[in-house]
């Protein structure tokens, strides 16, 4: 893609946290920075797109308002279900463009699922951590080994 990766990754961060002024801006550092060829005309098509069934948010028959962002494997699925319409000889340019961008979108999602679900196993191991100190009534290890030593 002739892109910038970061600048595409990072409109896809404004859009999932709903920052659309921000995600206006970026998009149209995107689009001067594009050359016009088919392909990259399906690909800023579905980056608007994409902006515009963020924004509306209340559209019930928009694919984006039904998408859960946190399931890894729903987002994983349909980004091998994009992947394959991009590979696809039976598409034009501008149809594999479009598939690409939104699988780099399945595939951004996927990955901000994952860190949100570190960052919660991270802090839950914290939480438990600081019960047990806590208590006192329960028997630590360190009481246990030198009570057996």
């Amino acid at each position: 893609m002739p892109v910038s990766s970061a600048l595409v990754t990072r409109f896809f961060q404004l859009l999932v946290n709903r920052r659309f002024a921000e995600g206006e801006r970026e998009l149209e550092r995107i689009k001067e920075k594009m050359h016009k060829t088919e392909w990259n005309r399906g690909y800023f098509r579905a980056l608007y797109g994409m902006l515009i069934a963020r924004k509306s948010n209340n559209d019930n028959y928009a694919f984006l308002s039904k998408l859960d962002f946190n399931d890894k494997n729903v987002l994983q699925n349909y980004r091998k279900e994009f992947r394959g319409h991009v590979k696809s000889k039976l598409h034009g340019d501008f149809d594999r463009g479009f598939f690409s961008a939104w699988a780099k979108f399945m595939r951004i999602l996927s990955k901000l699922a994952m860190d949100n679900s570190e960052a919660k196993s991270v802090i839950s191991e914290k939480a438990k951590s600081k019960i047990v100190e806590k208590d006192k009534s329960q028997a630590k290890i360190e009481s246990f080994l030198r009570v057996k030593a």
